[in-house]
């Protein structure tokens, strides 16, 4: 696909308009106009649902702490350490951000396959109360499996069919749990499956640095195409999300295999899958001299459907050529999500042995931080 200019040219006029809001309205909301997030009549972005206003998400992955332990995921301290989360929100919030993407690990919600764990429950509740005083908007990830060690035992030994009713448990409860709240700007069904792999696999992939963020769907295809065990699967959880909270959007956040196989075409973003989801996410770090392909591999994420850029960072490449991505994308794109890790800019720059990577981070929440005017609604 390319990127055509009459698409172009209505997704500039709709950012016009949403900026008119913007600046008509502040950049912040009132707590009593918190309103819950929808897709636009047109279907290709968001509107907030009582008002109708444009709303373009700038958001950040909350997905461990680095001030302490780097390996400490949220539920691991969120107990203990509440304090640290309510300072971590207005930080976040400090920074312009207005969406916060929280992972949530199934080992943590779940005592048994069909017992959900209600001390996580509460928390959860509580940090929706958090978000609500904070003025930010959740996406909630689930299904995680990143701590292997925190992996049930009897969840791992489970079988595909057995494996997937677990998983409708999870969401069950958890939208169950959420559906009262107008915090929640989304669902995530799991973050970046694959759809197949061998016994001899396991059900985990995609290790990096003590933590596993790729799971398999199913361990044996039985002669299935992937497009339709995506599309049972999301069928399925999604089903199970609607039953308890019909109206929230729900999304599953991939890998754009089309930057590895420029001919690669969506799985999980096909006609047939997407249908059952309301918004496309997709994780993008793009390499140094490759911005102009990985837009071209973004345009294959263009479905007629609102799209986010779930993941971002200049993992690969400097500080200009992320600029450079989120300016072109910005032709397609209804929102991005980089990352906050327990750490503002004021710590980074006051380390007493500040490294590299403190550097590039501090040098990267700045950027954040003064681009939030222009690219975030409300």
């Amino acid at each position: 696909m390319t990127l055509f200019s009459m698409g172009t040219c209505i997704h500039q006029a709709r950012l016009a308009v949403s900026l008119i809001g913007f600046l008509a309205c502040g950049s912040t909301a009132s707590p009593e106009a918190f309103e819950p997030v929808r897709v636009s009549a047109d279907g290709r972005g968001f509107i907030l649902a009582t008002s109708g206003q444009p709303f373009r998400v700038w958001g950040v992955n909350y997905d461990h702490d680095a001030s302490g332990d780097n390996g400490r995921l949220l539920e691991d301290y969120w107990t203990d350490e509440w304090e640290t989360v309510r300072e971590d929100f207005q930080e976040i919030r400090d920074l312009g951000a207005n969406v916060v993407r929280i992972h949530l690990q199934l080992g943590k919600f779940m005592d048994a396959p069909d017992t959900p764990n209600s001390d996580a429950l509460s928390r959860l509740r509580q940090l929706l109360k958090l978000a609500e005083q904070s003025e930010l908007y959740l996406d909630l990830t689930g299904l995680g499996c990143y701590h292997k060690q925190d992996v049930p035992p009897w969840y791992d030994r489970m079988g595909e069919v057995e494996r997937w009713q677990i998983q409708v448990n999870f969401w069950r409860a958890i939208a169950k749990t959420c559906r009262s709240s107008t915090a929640v700007f989304c669902y995530d069904l799991m973050n970046e499956p694959i759809v197949g792999g061998k016994e001899s696999d396991g059900w985990l992939a995609g290790e990096l640095g003590g933590k596993h963020f790729v799971q398999r769907l199913t361990l044996n295809q039985n002669g299935r195409p992937p497009r339709e065990i995506a599309l049972q699967w999301v069928k399925k959880l999604s089903a199970a999300i609607r039953n308890e909270d019909p109206d929230r959007l729900i999304t599953v956040g991939v890998i754009p295999w089309a930057m590895t196989w420029p001919n690669a075409k969506p799985i999980f973003y096909s006609s047939k899958v997407a249908q059952h989801l309301d918004f496309v996410s997709v994780h993008f770090y793009p390499k140094k001299g490759e911005i102009d392909k990985a837009i071209q591999a973004l345009s294959v994420y263009d479905i007629g459907k609102p799209l986010v850029i779930e993941e971002m960072f200049p993992l690969k490449c400097g500080l200009d050529e992320i600029d450079e991505f989120i300016q072109k994308s910005g032709e397609l794109a209804e929102g991005w999500f980089s990352f906050y890790w327990g750490k503002s800019i004021k710590d980074y720059k006051s380390a007493e042995n500040p490294t590299l990577a403190d550097a590039i981070m501090s040098q990267w929440l700045m950027y954040f931080r003064d681009q939030s005017p222009k690219l975030r609604l409300p």
